[in-house]
């Protein structure tokens, strides 16, 4: 057996035990909430994990991949195709490296700068294909954190909205690496709010929220996350 083969199995393994543990708590966390079964999608997120890790993913159907690095999210779909799944982008996107990005993911989570967003739109516009995006919203007022401005986002995400070649699918944020379940409600609920204007206001913002990660998902779908990034929980430790 190849190493390759030996790590497939390992993260097969893995899976069989880990999948439907995270499945659980998702289908349990949508009744908890009082919303219909199967109203959030798993992004399985394979960032620093090898090829075994996605192939084992495929393998157990999961259909949504997630990756932060573009040089990786790269190496796999040279590796396993664009249309085995759909390709989440969802780390930090350079604005110089915005066409190399919309070339390769379906959706690209962290748009969060007025500059990328422009970009994104203008490349749409020359390749005749909208750019699917969500915006990355900072709840949470954490100076190390990326995002609009939560006071400011609602009008410069309506001003985005109506950029020719830009497709928003929703908002997403990233809440603060903490265990205090009001502070994580705070930030989620946030981005729920701030959305909830948006579509008020605009037709042209989707339906999707992305929040939601390994250690509060649960949270997460109670404050109305369409869509949790899911790492840790489904494939272990990153290796790097």
């Amino acid at each position: 057996m190849t190493s390759d083969a030996i790590l497939t199995t390992g993260y097969a393994q893995r899976l069989g035990e880990s999948l439907p543990r995270v499945r659980d708590l998702i289908a349990s966390a949508e009744e908890a909430a009082s919303r219909p079964a199967g109203s959030v999608r798993l992004v399985a997120v394979t960032k620093s994990h090898p090829f075994g890790a996605v192939r084992a993913a495929l393998d157990a159907g999961l259909t949504d991949l997630g990756e932060n690095r573009l040089e990786e999210l790269e190496a796999k779909v040279a590796e396993f195709g664009p249309d085995v799944a759909r390709w989440h982008m969802i780390g930090h996107v350079q604005s110089r490296k915005a066409g190399q990005c919309a070339g390769l993911a379906d959706v690209i989570h962290a748009v969060d700068t007025t500059k990328l967003a422009e970009r994104l739109a203008r490349l749409g516009e020359e390749r005749g294909r909208d750019v699917r995006v969500l915006m990355q919203v900072n709840t949470s007022g954490e100076a190390s954190k990326s995002g609009f401005d939560g006071e400011a986002a609602r009008e410069e995400i309506l001003r985005l909205a109506d950029l020719e070649g830009l497709q928003i699918d929703g908002l997403m944020t990233m809440a603060p690496f903490v265990d205090d379940p009001v502070v994580l409600s705070s930030a989620f609920a946030g981005l729920r709010e701030i959305h909830a204007s948006l579509r008020t206001h605009s037709h042209r913002v989707g339906p999707e929220l992305s929040m939601g990660m390994t250690n509060d998902l649960e949270i997460a779908i109670r404050e109305g996350s369409t869509m949790v990034r899911i790492g840790t929980a489904l494939f272990g430790a990153r290796s790097r």
